[in-house]
């Protein structure tokens, strides 16, 4: 299923103000929180060469990533809970690489199991969203949507204008 969304992005942080109109491709065994914390790793990291992956039907690829001229990749982002060995790979082919974690409790528990083995990465950071936030946000989800997201000290706040949604963004690991 394709998505389509306008994101206004204003990166307090950042100072990085732009608008960018994207498309999502949603796999079939994809949840629409899991599309929208997606659309939230781009805001959170939005350049205008950062490019969505193929998406879950895709393995040995990015949720989203940016790549320099010369095709050499600067910057990798995966969204949920991947295997350590995996991110061991991913981490090899990228200059930086960011995971962002999701699931409550279930993302709670994968990082007390791969903190340690992690922290070998010198350019790996680890981001956690609230599950609160990441539920609010999957309501937002629609076929045609025109976003609003406002990120400041690790709040990022979405709106379509009708309703919002509040994600706490958690720094578990830093570059």
């Amino acid at each position: 299923m394709i998505y389509r969304a306008q994101v206004a992005v204003a990166d307090v942080d950042r100072g990085y103000y732009a608008d960018h109109a994207l498309t999502l491709a949603r796999h079939p065994s994809e949840t629409e929180e899991r599309m929208m914390v997606r659309l939230l790793a781009f805001a959170l990291h939005a350049d205008p060469d950062l490019v969505f992956g193929r998406g879950l039907s895709s393995e040995d690829e990015a949720d989203l990533s940016r790549s320099d001229d010369t095709g050499q990749l600067q910057l990798w982002i995966e969204v949920g809970l991947p295997e350590e060995k995996w991110v061991r790979k991913a981490a090899a082919r990228t200059r930086r690489m960011v995971l962002i974690l999701y699931g409550g409790s279930r993302a709670n528990q994968w990082w007390r199991q791969n903190a340690a083995s992690l922290e070998r990465f010198e350019h790996l950071s680890v981001l956690q969203c609230d599950e609160e936030g990441t539920r609010a946000l999957a309501r937002l989800a629609d076929r045609n949507m025109t976003l609003s997201c406002t990120i400041q000290e690790g709040d990022v706040l979405v709106s379509d204008g009708r309703q919002s949604a509040t994600v706490k963004v958690t720094v578990l690991k830093a570059v």
